[in-house]
């Protein structure tokens, strides 16, 4: 992707246009890096895929965009400005591992949270905030769950319920850590066509996500991410069997049947596909 500056404080290689500008960024943990040097320009009103193998540092990249762990050099941008001053242009739906969920709140309530930047911190929800979070409890198929506490919900149905809560936040970039985990083939297909929503009105959505099999046909972009980023573009660019091989390293299975799907999907060539089953 070309870049060009049209902001002087993100560097002479960023563009201000950018949802989300990551320049020279490095995470350490106890002196070893997580995340080394890494620099990229999110495509504006993209579908972004991020891949890559487990520890590669896909989860802290999204943490240091929310600003969550601290980073040994380097700085981020949101539309062109310090996270500080965005933070009400972003939504963030974690991992389901990282969440306690026998906290005593409804589905609505969890929503509703989404509200607060709307709302104003220690004051009451009013009845027009808890339908919009209704609204959006409709639009995920969970309005008739807006009154179950959350630890009695479902895997699939705990996601959809977090969505619906990014939704309320009324966002312009949204950050996902592996959305799809765990979840049914109705709840992913649900997901799926939210994301679709949101690129058509405008917004840009950054994906962690684990599944070869359904990358290409569900990002037009992707960042293949193993402690520096291996690749980023466009996805019928960047979705090639060398990529992936130096993403993930080594020859695994995962691989080999990633390559039968993507020849099928045609996001591999022919040589390429047999090459990764070889």
């Amino acid at each position: 992707m070309t870049r060009q500056s049209f902001n002087s404080t993100l560097g002479p290689e960023h563009s201000a246009a950018s949802p989300l500008s990551v320049h020279d960024v490095t995470v350490a943990y106890r002196r070893a890096p997580v995340l080394w040097d890494i620099d990229y320009d999110a495509p504006p009103n993209g579908l972004i895929g991020m891949v890559g193998p487990n520890g590669a540092g896909k989860s802290t990249l999204l943490k240091a965009v929310l600003g969550l762990v601290p980073m040994t050099s380097g700085r981020i941008e949101v539309f062109g400005q310090p996270i500080a001053q965005q933070r009400a242009r972003i939504a963030y739906v974690p991992q389901r591992e990282s969440v306690d969920w026998d906290f005593p709140v409804t589905a609505l309530d969890v929503v509703a949270m989404g509200r607060y930047r709307k709302i104003g911190w220690f004051r009451r929800v009013s009845r027009a905030h808890r339908e919009a979070a209704r609204a959006c409890l409709d639009q995920v198929g969970m309005a008739d769950f807006a009154d179950r506490q959350i630890g009695q919900l479902s895997g699939g149905q705990q996601q959809r319920v977090f969505l619906a809560r990014a939704l309320a936040q009324e966002a312009d970039l949204y950050l996902m850590d592996e959305p799809f985990a765990g979840v049914d083939a109705a709840t992913e297909r649900t997901i799926i066509d939210i994301l679709r929503r949101l690129q058509r009105e405008g917004k840009t959505c950054l994906v962690v996500h684990h599944d070869l099999h359904t990358v290409g046909e569900y990002f037009d972009h992707l960042l293949l991410l193993n402690v520096r980023i291996v690749a980023a573009g466009p996805t019928e660019e960047v979705l090639t069997e060398e990529n992936l091989r130096k993403t993930y390293g080594g020859r695994l299975t995962l691989l080999d049947r990633a390559g039968a799907a993507l020849e099928q999907k045609g996001g591999l060539t022919t040589a390429a596909a047999e090459s990764a089953r070889m």
